[in-house]
């Protein structure tokens, strides 16, 4: 027979589990967004940096200089931005993840119970 008191309370369960996820997703996603901006800013900013420097310069041999130490510096840190924005998927994921964790447990053990029984 269906209980509806029991149906209402995995209701609201699974509810509840749906809200924590997405508070959990959000909070990531704002994080990743703020650092996106913050980078972007800082790579804005370095590459006025670099024009203005590059501007004075008199002979090609220190605008090659200067430009060459620019490309390297942007692209390690690229890489390092890159790495950390990876990271900070990776946390989303596993956040996200994480508030399923117990739920799945739970059902899969009444899975087993009941394929035993």
């Amino acid at each position: 027979m269906f209980n509806f008191d029991e149906a209402s309370k995995k209701n609201k369960e699974a509810v509840d589990t749906l809200v924590k996820s997405y508070a959990s997703v959000a909070k990531g996603m704002q994080a990743i967004a703020t650092e996106a901006a913050d980078y972007s800013k800082k790579s804005f900013e370095d590459g006025l940096a670099h024009f203005e420097k590059l501007s004075g310069v008199r002979s090609v041999e220190a605008a090659v200089e200067i430009q060459t130490a620019f490309v390297k510096s942007s692209y390690e840190g690229f890489v390092a931005e890159a790495t950390k924005l990876g990271e900070m998927y990776a946390d989303l994921a596993k956040g996200a993840y994480k508030t399923y964790e117990a739920p799945v447990a739970k059902a899969s053990a009444a899975a087993k119970a009941a394929v035993a029984a």
